[in-house]
């Protein structure tokens, strides 16, 4: 796989892992339906996500680079900018097209 394959694909799987929280009524998509979750347990969920792409990252850097380059903190918040950016259609779907009611 190219590096530009590799960029594609991580950021296809954050915007897809941005939007799960708000589309699927489990918990980390595996844990008992709980249609009434709250706001908190929706970001806690997107943050899991984004380090779970992190890790996809990671490892499509060193497949690709050979050896992963040390980030400093501009990075990580830039990707949580990101992450918070790409999970908005599905905040929008949730919360402000259908409302709270399941």
């Amino acid at each position: 796989m190219n590096e530009q394959a590799a960029v594609s694909l991580t950021l296809l799987a954050l915007i897809v892992a941005a939007n799960l929280p708000f589309l699927s009524p489990r918990v980390l998509l595996v844990g008992p339906r709980r249609p009434a979750r709250g706001f908190a347990l929706r970001l806690g969920e997107l943050l899991v996500f984004g380090l779970l792409v992190l890790a996809l990252g990671w490892f499509f850097e060193t497949q690709t680079g050979g050896q992963r380059h040390s980030q400093g903190w501009a990075f990580y918040v830039t990707l949580l900018c990101l992450l918070l950016t790409f999970a908005f259609p599905g905040f929008v779907w949730r919360y402000l097209r259908r409302g709270h009611a399941e």
